[in-house]
């Protein structure tokens, strides 16, 4: 287990982490959406 196993797993993770960050910039932003409410808001 002295082989290195836990760097390598953490670059591993690294990696996959940055991608996903790439991935996560380029997804549209959710818009604010104008939710219908009703006039009386005890409905």
């Amino acid at each position: 287990m002295a082989d290195n196993f836990l760097e390598r797993h953490h670059e591993d993770y690294e990696q996959r982490k940055a991608a996903w960050l790439r991935k996560k910039k380029h997804l549209p932003k959710n818009a604010q959406r104008n939710i219908q409410r009703p006039e009386d808001e005890a409905l």
